[in-house]
């Protein structure tokens, strides 16, 4: 595809959305009321401001140098994400009314540098490589191009001759990557929302109805969010903010508000999966944030967009919880801001955020129940089952295995909930296999075995069964007033060990229990009641059991990084334990 011609400043001033970055400059130039939008700009910009230094440390000048003006990852691998964010952090520098290098010329050096290199590293179709793990890469460049679009429009309005060469410049790098978004495929749901974004921006600076018929292509599949507002891949703390970003742009940008619906929804959703420290639960994700510690950082530029297009008080409470817990997480989302003039508007007044309540998201096999400052996870299918917040204090697994074959690791079917009380089941066999008959073994089937003797898996399928063990394993969950029963109850097979795992974040201290021997933040609690006290905060579980030191079953999942404190017994098992 041939690159459009660039428009001169004064033609580009003429678009709307040249004309929209403009006006945005102008109003931050002109300095706006002090307000809570403001601030948080501001801050954004001191970040940014923070990072040019050491960024430029880091970009490549060694003339003759390969890849001249590329930036190095932590591998000494030199990458265009890397340098692209290199590239958007001094375009807001240079842009944004709050920073010290507003409107010099100091870095047009560097970014042309930066892009030079990146024009250099693009592959022949457009594409990009991400050296971790994608070559030639459609939704890795759509990605970058999410950042580089708004720069290069910022660029572009600067009245800076300079500055706008540079935009000029970045643009030849935007128009070269557009065709392989129009023909690029994916690898996860996300990345098809993210390449819409992404070509909505670039048709916004290059018009071209080819990018318009692939964005429509992708929609066409409709938005992959469930009923309860959560998309596919349940990522709370990475991917379901880059949906709803990537939606809002391409609603903004193309004027289709329809595709803020899903945003609201999820947004709606995730109001109740915060936690009263403000982390987000990430227990159901089935990416790699799942377990890990969140914020709801990334949340922001949605809720703020949603709180002031419905003015809605309870996404602007949000916003303003966000603003006192979190630090900027991006300065290169500045960008963004200083693209869109009515995201300066003032919140609407807060309304309450809801702090006292149960729910249950079905398509999520969760629910969460929130009493003020507790705050209990459960989750089916899922090996940890439960978790529990209390203030500071955090019980951030509750798992349970047994001895049963080397299969033995609790996880749930499904959750279901009856009157309130939420019940978790688990059924296992382990039998044992007979000989192959003389028709089998004529017919050749003695010689399936594995490399290393045992009987392999299509093997076994064709033997009879013998010696059936089984058990069936129930957890029982019940709440009042934020403290919680578990039940335990695991029947079949006797004499089978049983270890239930809780695990505290590291930083609390234990009370009431005793050190594994030889096994490093692993504990017992034998009897009576245990506390775990971080910041003033304080949870207590029991009763306490021990029959065995056996913790670390066969077939278990490994100890979790955490101190973990291990209850104990063997089948017939049964164990009321109070979490509050």
């Amino acid at each position: 595809m041939p690159l459009a011609d660039f428009p001169s400043r004064r033609e580009f001033l003429k678009n709307s959305v040249g004309a929209v970055a403009m006006s945005a400059l102008g109003a931050r130039r002109a300095g706006a009321a002090e307000g809570t939008a403001e601030e948080v700009m501001r801050g954004l910009a001191r970040a940014n401001d923070e990072q040019v230094v050491a960024l430029l440390a880091q970009q490549e000048r060694r003339v003759g140098h390969r890849w001249l003006g590329g930036l190095p990852n932590a591998y000494g691998i030199h990458t265009v994400a890397g340098t692209n964010g290199f590239v958007v952090a001094m375009a807001v520098a240079a842009s944004a009314p709050d920073s010290k290098y507003f409107g010099t010329e100091e870095l047009v050096g560097p970014m042309l540098a930066g892009i030079r290199y990146m024009l250099a590293a693009q592959q022949p179709d457009g594409t990009v490589d991400y050296f971790e793990t994608n070559f030639h890469s459609p939704p890795d460049l759509a990605f970058i191009l999410e950042g580089s679009c708004p720069a290069c429009l910022l660029l572009c309005a600067s009245p800076v001759s300079a500055l706008a060469a540079v935009g000029k410049e970045l643009g030849r790098f935007i128009q070269r990557g557009a065709a392989a978004l129009v023909s690029g495929g994916v690898h996860t749901p996300n990345h098809r929302w993210v390449l819409c974004a992404a070509l909505a921006w670039v048709h916004t600076l290059f018009p071209d109805p080819s990018y318009l018929a692939r964005i429509d292509q992708w929609l066409a599949e409709t938005i992959d969010i469930d009923p309860d507002g959560q998309y596919t891949e349940k990522s709370t703390t990475v991917y379901s903010p880059i949906v709803d970003r990537a939606l809002i742009t391409v609603a903004r940008l193309l004027k289709r508000p329809e595709l803020y619906e899903p945003v609201r929804k999820n947004l709606e959703m995730t109001l109740y999966y915060v936690h009263p420290d403000g982390e987000v639960v990430t227990e159901a994700s089935r990416r790699q944030d799942r377990y890990q510690r969140g914020s709801m950082a990334r949340y922001y530029y949605a809720y703020r967009t949603l709180a002031l297009r419905d003015r809605d008080g309870r996404f602007a409470a949000m916003c303003r919880q966000i603003e006192r817990s979190v630090s900027p997480r991006h300065p290169g989302e500045l960008a963004w801001y200083l693209t869109e003039p009515e995201m300066g508007g003032a919140l609407p007044a807060d309304r309450p955020l809801p702090t006292d309540y149960a729910k249950v998201f079905s398509y999520s096999s969760l629910a969460r129940i929130r009493r003020g400052a507790a705050s209990g996870t459960i989750l089916g299918g899922n090996t940890t089952f439960f978790s529990f917040r209390k203030g500071a204090a955090a019980l951030e697994a509750v798992r349970m295995a047994t001895a049963f074959f080397g299969k033995g690791q609790f996880m749930s079917d499904a959750l279901v909930v009856r009157a309130g009380r939420y019940e978790l089941r688990q059924e296992l066999d382990g039998p044992y296999f007979q000989p192959l008959s003389k028709e089998q073994i004529a017919g050749g089937e003695h010689t399936k075995m594995t490399a290393n003797g045992t009987l392999a898996s299509n093997s076994r399928a064709l033997r009879v069964r013998s010696n059936v063990q089984t058990l069936e394993a129930v957890v029982s969950i019940d709440e009042s007033g934020g403290r919680f029963e578990l039940a335990f109850s695991i029947q079949g097979t006797a004499e089978v060990p049983v270890v239930i795992e809780l695990v505290f974040r590291h930083g609390g201290v234990l009370h009431g229990v005793e050190a594994v021997p030889q096994l490093k933040d692993a504990f017992l609690l034998r009897n009576g009641t245990g506390r775990y006290v971080a910041g003033g905060d304080e949870i207590e579980f029991g009763p306490g059991r021990a029959e065995h030191t056996y913790t670390q079953v066969r077939g278990a999942l490994p100890k979790v990084d955490g101190q973990s404190v291990y209850l104990t017994g063997v089948t017939p098992f049964d164990l009321k334990l109070r979490i509050g």
